[in-house]
C-alpha cells in the first residue's frame, strides 16, 4: 500500500467531519404533557413534530445559504401550569429557535410570557383560550381556532341543528373548559332570546367521581349536557351517566373530540350521543394529504394520530418556512416572516392575524358511531 492509499481513509473521514461540522443545527421545542391523564395527546403532537423534522432533514435544507439539521428537543409539561412555566424555562436555557406548544389552556398562558421574555417564537398546535394571543405577544400564535370561534359554533349547533332547549353545564375549571363552556352558553342564549340554562355544575380535571352533580343534573330534565374540559374527565362523565341511567346527548370541545374517548368512555359511549368540535377543519382539497399523513403516522408509531398531529406538523413546517424565507433561523430575523407566512400546510393555509390567531378557523363537528370518531360537518 502507497502511503497516499494509507492516507485515503484519514482524509474521508477528516472530510466528512468537516461537512458535519459545516451543518449548522437547529433546535425546535415541543412542549406538552407527556405523562398523566392526557399523555396521549402529548404524545400524539410530539410525533407530528417528529415526522415534520424527519422530513425537513430528508430534504436537506438550507438557510442563508448553510445546510441546517433541524433537532427536537422535548419536554413533558404534565398538563401543569407550574411544570409548564419550568419546562419553558429550560427550552430557553437550551436556546431552541422555536417552541412548538404548549398543549393545553393551562400551561400554554404562562409559559407564553418565558418564551415572549426571551424573545421566542412559540405556535400552539391545541391551546384555544382567547387570553393566549389577547396578550399581544410578537412571538405568540396558533394554528387552530380559538375557544370564541370553537363555544360559539358548538351553541349555534346545539340550539340550531339538535334542537337543545333545555342545557345543563359542567366545565373544570381549567382555563380551556371554563372558557369554552362560557362561550358555549353566550351563543345558545343569544340564539333562543330568553333561554337559561338548568344548571352550572363544576369539577376538576382530576376528579373521578361525579355522581352528586350528575344526579343533581338529572332532576332537572335536560335534553343536551355540555361539557368543557377533556377526554379524560369527560370519559368518566359518560361511564357514570350510564349508571345512573342518564341517558341525555352530551357536547364538548375539542379537548373530548379524540379517538381515545371511547376506550374512556366505555359502555358510556352510545351511538350518536356524544357531539364535539375540534379547532380545525379539513376541506376535500386537502383530504388527500391528511389521510397520507395519517397512514404514515400509524405506520411509524404504531398509534392513532389523535387531534394535534397534524397541526404539530403544519406548525412545525411553517416555522422553517419562515426561517429559510427570512434566510435565519436567529428568532428575532424570522419571526416578521413568521407572522406574514401563507403556507399551505396539511389542514389548509397556514396564515395568522394580527393577534396571532389563525385565519379563518374552521371548526369539525363529529360525534361517535361505532367506537369511532364521525365527521357531521365543518363550520366557520
Amino acid at each position: 500500500m502507497t502511503p497516499a492509499q494509507r492516507l485515503l481513509p484519514l482524509l474521508t473521514v477528516l472530510a466528512w467531519s468537516g461537512a458535519a461540522a459545516a451543518q449548522e443545527v437547529v433546535k425546535i421545542g415541543v412542549a406538552g404533557p407527556l405523562s398523566g391523564e392526557i399523555a396521549h395527546l402529548g404524545k400524539a403532537m410530539e410525533n407530528g413534530v417528529a415526522l415534520a423534522i424527519e422530513d425537513l432533514n430528508a430534504k436537506g435544507v438550507t438557510i442563508g445559504g448553510k445546510k441546517v439539521l433541524f433537532k427536537m428537543q422535548s419536554e413533558d409539561d404534565a398538563a401543569d401550569p407550574k411544570q409548564g412555566t419550568a419546562v419553558a424555562q429550560k427550552l430557553v436555557d437550551a436556546r431552541v429557535a422555536a417552541v412548538i406548544g404548549h398543549a393545553n389552556s393551562g400551561t400554554t398562558v404562562p409559559a407564553s410570557r418565558i418564551y415572549n421574555a426571551a424573545g421566542i417564537p412559540q405556535i400552539s398546535p391545541s391551546a384555544t383560550t382567547p387570553a393566549y394571543t389577547k396578550q399581544k405577544f410578537a412571538g405568540a400564535m396558533r394554528v387552530v381556532a380559538n375557544d370564541n370561534m370553537l363555544g360559539s359554533s358548538l351553541g349555534r349547533y346545539a340550539v340550531e341543528q339538535l334542537g337543545a332547549r333545555r342545557i345543563a353545564i359542567i366545565d373544570d375549571r381549567s382555563a380551556y373548559g371554563q372558557g369554552v363552556a362560557d362561550e358555549f352558553v353566550k351563543s345558545a342564549q343569544a340564539r333562543v332570546p330568553g333561554m337559561k340554562m338548568l344548571a352550572r355544575e363544576f369539577t376538576t380535571p382530576k376528579a373521578t367521581d361525579f355522581s352528586t352533580i350528575l344526579t343533581s343534573i338529572r332532576a332537572r330534565k335536560p335534553d343536551l349536557i355540555f361539557f368543557g374540559g377533556m377526554d379524560a374527565t369527560a370519559g368518566g362523565i359518560l361511564r357514570q351517566m350510564k349508571a345512573l341511567g342518564i341517558e341525555v346527548r352530551l357536547m364538548g370541545g375539542d379537548g373530548i373530540c379524540t379517538e381515545a374517548l371511547p376506550a374512556l368512555a366505555g359502555e358510556g359511549m352510545r351511538d350518536g350521543a356524544v357531539f364535539c368540535a375540534e379547532a380545525g377543519g379539513v376541506d376535500a382539497a386537502h383530504e388527500k394529504a391528511v389521510n397520507d399523513f395519517i397512514a404514515r403516522f400509524h405506520a411509524k408509531f404504531h398509534s392513532d394520530i389523535q387531534t394535534y398531529a397534524p397541526y404539530a406538523y403544519d406548525a412545525t413546517m411553517a416555522v422553517a418556512a419562515a426561517m429559510r424565507a427570512a434566510g435565519s433561523y436567529d428568532p428575532a430575523k424570522y419571526l416578521p416572516a413568521l407572522r406574514q407566512i401563507q403556507y399551505p400546510g396539511l389542514t389548509g393555509i397556514i396564515q395568522f392575524d394580527s393577534n396571532g390567531d389563525i385565519r379563518d378557523g374552521a371548526m369539525t363537528v363529529s360525534t361517535y358511531k361505532g367506537g369511532k370518531k364521525a365527521k357531521l360537518a365543518v363550520l366557520r
